[in-house]
């Protein structure tokens, strides 16, 4: 029962907030369900609309996000998302959702959502976490803000800012995130900086993080581990 208040909850305040600022365009019609487009020789921003006439309940249908996610991976969590990807109902509307599993000490690592908000409330163990601020003026350092959260605690991470969760305790976790896109997008640092293909040249990185090369070239050599 507290589960589905909690998941009833932030699908309110994902629809409220998408309602009065959402990121992705208004819908022009009651509502326009994605096809598979994967194969489509023309791309849209979004996903191109199924007839109505064909759509059915199942097109706003999703089941599943009551199964934990694999955390057994280097970062100790893992993120089961919903968006227009797996549930073609969404198309157009502007929300989306997340759950997100922590082992004992585990980290959704630094990440951004380049296409927005969101909002996270814990369901379960005890969560630190925290977003940082754009570049402020010249020789003024970034500001971090961060909280420790508990059951029933709600967080906002604004739209496009590094952002992190990071279980503290000795027992699993579990939270539940709303965001105001039908496709949010993730980058997370780590793994774009040090992990991308083809490789930033160590020059780069080198002079960027004021290192040695040595050191560049073991931050690339790891496997970065995607817990999307």
């Amino acid at each position: 029962m507290a589960l589905k208040l909690f998941v009833l909850t932030i699908g309110i305040l994902a629809i409220v907030s998408s309602i009065s600022h959402a990121y992705d365009p208004s819908p022009l019609q009651d509502f326009c369900v994605a096809v598979n487009d994967s194969m489509a020789a023309v791309f849209v921003n979004g996903k191109i609309c199924k007839d109505p006439k064909v759509v059915n309940a199942d097109d706003f249908f999703k089941s599943g996000l009551n199964i934990p996610g694999n955390t057994s991976n280097q970062v100790g969590s893992a993120v089961t998302a919903v968006n227009v990807g797996n549930l073609p109902g969404l198309n157009t509307l502007g929300i989306s959702l997340v759950r997100i599993d922590y082992a004992p000490y585990g980290l959704n690592p630094p990440h951004t959502h380049p296409r927005a908000a969101e909002i996270l409330v814990v369901l379960e163990g005890t969560l630190y976490v925290g977003f940082v601020l754009s570049n402020p003026g010249p020789n003024m350092k970034n500001k971090l803000f961060t909280k420790i959260l508990k059951p029933g605690d709600v967080f906002v991470f604004p739209i496009g800012l590094i952002h992190f969760q990071f279980n503290i305790g000795k027992t699993t976790a579990v939270a539940f995130a709303g965001l105001s896109s039908q496709n949010p997008g993730v980058i997370t640092i780590a793994n774009a900086v040090f992990g991308s293909d083809p490789p930033i040249n160590d020059d780069v990185l080198a002079k960027a993080f004021q290192v040695d090369k040595k050191v560049i070239n073991y931050l690339q050599s790891q496997f970065w581990w995607d817990n999307n």
